[in-house]
């Protein structure tokens, strides 16, 4: 096998590996960098919690329309905002934080959705919704991804100074007249409105992995912001058309092999990225010296 037949040919030869690259591509210019904000945030696992509660929201629409892309993407949307507009409302009116009570929320919502998909629906309709067909992707799933995409980009470089001093000095961004929490439900909302788009291409139970293994990895590679948000942006890109590839050549499912292929780069970036485990290793000898 040569070079172009393995990297090029599947995507010139056949338009389905055309519509799940560009789908992947939109996903990791759109995802990642939010992964970086929630990492900053300390909130790495709140999207993970965040995928599973538009699961509610997909099971109804998917009861009373089918597989519908529109409804199915208007249901999870619509769930999503409720768990976070409820988790928000029961941090601030009891003792619980945020995070704790979006964890106890999306377990709630996940059970529910698995129930409804289950009673009303087939095997094969839950492994779709739970993990997704990149390869199937349509284009009209095409044109929301890619919508949802350009949607997060326009509205995170609008709202960027405000987003970084929500994270980092909340007081003063207080003090200039801004308002905390409409920039923080705001974050939130694009993270529902990414994690519905991901939802049909790799699944509600995966789709996170995108959003966030690049996320970590950039951050053992640089110290500023700009540098981790277009690192993870690369690296999520790199995963998307390593896993479209190993699965057209291995026979394998599109969705399993890019988050794995997102883990191989974490892994290697756990060993050789300036804050890994190689250089820390190299520079002991040197500072006891």
């Amino acid at each position: 096998m040569t070079v172009y037949q393995a990297l090029f040919e599947p995507f010139q030869e056949f338009a389905f590996m055309r519509r799940a690259l560009v789908a992947s591509l939109a996903l990791a210019l759109g995802g990642a960098p939010l992964g970086v904000l929630l990492t900053l945030r300390r909130m790495s696992l709140i999207g993970d919690a965040m995928s599973h509660a538009v699961l509610p929201g997909v099971a109804v629409a998917f009861i009373y329309f089918g597989l519908s892309l529109p409804a199915l993407s208007l249901g999870g949307f619509a769930a999503g905002v409720a768990v976070v507009l409820l988790a928000g409302l029961v941090a601030r009116h009891t003792e619980l934080r945020e995070d704790a009570s979006l964890t106890a929320a999306y377990l709630l919502a996940l059970a529910l959705g698995v129930l409804l998909i289950s009673r009303s629906g087939s095997q094969l309709d839950l492994l779709h919704i739970l993990f997704g067909n990149v390869l199937g992707v349509s284009a009209p799933g095409l044109l929301l991804v890619a919508g949802i995409a350009s949607v997060t980009l326009l509205l995170g470089a609008l709202l960027y100074r405000g987003l970084l001093l929500e994270i980092f000095d909340p007081d003063f961004l207080g003090a200039v007249g801004g308002r905390r929490g409409v920039y923080q439900q705001g974050f939130l909302l694009l993270v529902v409105l990414n994690l519905v788009g991901a939802f049909q291409t790799l699944g509600t139970l995966m789709a996170v992995g995108i959003m966030m293994l690049p996320a970590v990895s950039a951050r053992l590679w640089h110290d500023t912001l700009p540098a981790q948000l277009l690192n993870s942006a690369c690296q999520a890109v790199l995963a998307g058309v390593g896993g479209l590839l190993w699965s057209f050549h291995a026979d394998l499912p599109s969705g399993p092999a890019i988050i794995l292929c997102a883990g191989a780069l974490y892994l290697l970036s756990l060993t050789v990225a300036p804050r890994g485990w190689l250089p820390r290793l190299w520079r002991r000898p040197h500072l006891r010296g």
